[in-house]
Order: structure tokens, then C-alpha cells, then sequence
């Protein structure tokens, strides 16, 4: 695997972080868990299988887990004889909670002048918002990015991903992967200040850039469903699917496939009421159901697919095929549904070490 060799201590807790880390330990890296007396609170939190929360079984596959009191001497000890074996450090602490604990950068660093050392927090180690609390949605909120997700009234919504969260925890991997390259041609290691907020507003380039020139908040028109071309539309059933024809050829296949190459001209029309080929490209939708939209996109080359629920994509063919879910078989909780940060299939000369369960809480002994 990829990262063979490189250790991972990890002392983040909930999402962020442990997401991080397990997209690192998916490409082979040796992640080792720091946990209080108590565990990590998502061990917990959320709804749970056997007694252990969804958030922590989702995010701790491939890991180890030590048990270490930070507060305490011994535990100082033992934390500061693990940080000179590590290549990486992930904290999700607020700022100057490492320093009460003896784990801060400076620390580390002498410790080990190599180390990668990220902290993964919402708003950063600097700025007028570092001392303040938060979560996803206050990330989201903050960003900009919640002003694009809204109801057919104009009013933002509550998403049910936490993109925030996992958005935060993919950039702070790139980083660190970034640094251990640097390291690797260098010697050198690095401090990376990640935050949640920050990765949100990277995501919205485009529509910075729309938003000072013309205006306009809600980033390329062509994309917002404001034309016929590119919307979801309702079926029979009452289910829905997307149609994203943009480039001609797709819409002319699209509209020779239904018998309906009037509507060919019209392809970037507006989405209002007013709009006779819009009305009949609803009504046309809602004349059959879901299967037979499906069907059709399977034939055509049209850009025409179902909007499937969860439990129905993780297993459609496309995921069986790419074997990105899986059930994992677990001695605590039996099987354990799993979702793949990163394709594991064949590469010339590489080998795929078998997947391990989440850690029990202190199931291993490093120090």
C-alpha cells in the first residue's frame, strides 16, 4: 500500500479528524488512536450497534487504539515516548488545548524535528473567530456554502451530510500527504493549520468569482436547474431523477429517444411555468416511473439517471462492481456495513492487506 511505514497518532475524536485518518490508513498507513480514560465520545454518540455509536464504526476501520490519561505523569510519559515513532500528528482540538496538554507543535516538534503535525479545527488557529465553538453547520453557515442549499422557497436547509465535517478531514489528508512528500525530498517536517471553513470557501471559487463580476450568487447558471437541460424532474412513482444534457449531443440524444425532436432548439430554455417545453418535459417525466427512466438512461447516452436513496446506491451495480461497500465481519458487532474512501483495485505488484474492524477502547499497548 502506499503509506506502508508511515505511523499515524491520531488524538482527534468525533468526525473530522477520525475521518481523516481513516482515508490515511485506507492507503496503508499505521493509524494509532489516542483515546482518553473514557474513549472517544462518538464510541457513545448517535444512534449505536451493540453498544458502540454509527459516527465512530463508520470512521475507525484500520486503526489501533491506546488509552492514555494526558493529565497525568505516566501518561505524559507514554504519549511522549509514542510521538517519536510518529511520521504524522492529527489533533481536533480548540485552539491552546494542546499546549494544556504537553502535545502542542513546539513540544512535538522537539520531540521530533521531522514530525507532520496538522490541526484540523473550523476556523483555524488565527482569525476573529478562533476562540468560538462550532459544528457542521455553523462551518457551513459561515462559509457561504448553506446559502447554496435551499428549499423550493429560497430558504437554506439543514443537509443531512456533514460536508463541513468530511470536506475538512479529505483536505487536511491532502495536506499531510503534501508535507510527507516535502519531508520525503527535504527532511523537513511542517505545522498544517486546517480549517473547516476555510475548505468550504475553496469549494466556492466559481461563484466568488461570478459573485464580484456579475453579481450573481449562485455560481454558473447552467448548473442550477434554471434550464430544462439540466434539472431533476418527478416520475410516475413519485421518485426523481436528473438529467444533466448539457453538451448538444447529449440533448439531442435525450429528445430523439422520447420522440420529441421539437424540443431540440430548446434545449437551455428557462425552468418557469411560462415555458410550454419545460411544462411538457415535467408531464413527459411524470408520465412513467422510475424504472422506466432508469432503463431509458441505461440505453441512451444522455446523461439520465435515477436519484437513488442511500441503501440503494451503496447497492447498485456501479458500487458492487467498484467494490466500494462492503460488509465487514466484526467479533463485537457482527457485520458491519463499510464504505471505501479509496478504490482498491488492481495495480501492478500491489497488495491489499485485509481490512480490520474498529479498535476496542485501549486495545493496544505501543509504549
Amino acid at each position: 500500500m502506499f503509506l506502508d511505514g508511515i505511523r499515524v497518532i491520531d488524538f482527534s475524536t468525533l468526525l473530522p479528524g477520525p475521518y481523516c485518518t481513516m482515508r490515511l490508513a485506507d492507503l496503508g498507513a499505521n493509524v494509532i488512536k489516542v483515546e482518553p480514560p473514557t474513549g472517544d465520545p462518538a464510541r457513545s454518540r448517535s444512534r449505536a450497534i451493540h453498544g458502540s455509536g454509527v459516527v465512530f464504526l463508520a470512521n475507525n476501520r484500520n486503526k489501533q487504539s491506546v488509552c492514555l490519561d494526558l493529565k497525568s505523569d505516566s501518561g505524559q510519559r507514554q504519549v511522549q515516548a509514542l510521538l517519536r515513532t510518529a511520521d504524522v500528528v492529527v489533533e481536533g482540538f480548540r485552539p491552546g488545548v494542546t499546549s494544556r496538554l504537553g502535545i502542542d507543535y513546539e513540544v512535538v516538534k522537539e520531540l521530533n524535528p521531522g514530525v507532520v503535525y496538522c490541526s484540523l479545527t473550523g476556523y483555524g488557529q488565527s482569525g476573529p473567530l478562533v476562540e468560538f465553538g462550532g459544528h457542521d453547520l455553523n462551518y457551513m453557515a459561515q462559509s457561504g456554502m448553506l446559502s447554496q442549499l435551499c428549499d423550493s422557497t429560497g430558504r437554506p436547509i439543514v443537509p443531512t451530510v456533514q460536508w463541513a465535517d468530511l470536506l475538512g478531514g479529505i483536505v487536511a489528508a491532502e495536506e499531510i500527504l503534501a508535507a510527507l512528500v516535502r519531508r520525503q525530498r527535504s527532511g523537513e517536517g511542517a505545522y498544517l493549520d486546517v480549517a473547516m471553513t476555510d475548505a468550504l470557501l475553496g469549494m466556492l471559487h466559481i461563484h466568488a468569482l461570478a459573485a464580484d463580476e456579475f453579481g450573481v450568487e449562485t455560481g454558473v447558471e447552467e448548473l442550477t436547474g434554471s434550464m430544462v437541460c439540466y434539472n431533476l424532474y418527478e416520475t410516475k412513482d413519485g421518485r426523481t431523477v436528473s438529467l444533466a444534457a448539457l453538451e448538444a449531443k447529449f440533448w439531442i440524444n435525450f429528445c430523439e429517444s422520447v420522440a420529441k425532436p421539437e424540443w431540440i432548439s430548446h434545449q437551455f430554455s428557462q425552468t418557469v411555468d411560462g415555458n410550454p417545453v419545460f411544462r411538457e418535459v415535467k408531464e413527459l417525466f411524470q408520465a412513467h416511473d422510475l424504472s422506466f427512466w432508469t432503463q431509458l438512461g441505461e440505453r441512451v447516452d444522455c446523461c439520465l439517471q435515477p436519484v437513488l436513496q442511500v441503501s440503494e446506491a451503496m447497492r447498485s451495480e456501479h458500487a458492487r462492481a467498484r467494490g466500494v461497500a462492503f460488509d465487514l465481519d466484526t467479533a463485537l458487532w457482527g457485520k458491519v456495513r463499510q464504505v471505501l474512501t479509496h478504490h482498491r483495485g488492481e495495480s501492478a505488484g500491489e497488495e491489499h492487506p485485509a481490512i480490520k474492524a474498529p479498535p476496542q477502547l485501549g486495545g493496544e499497548s505501543f509504549v
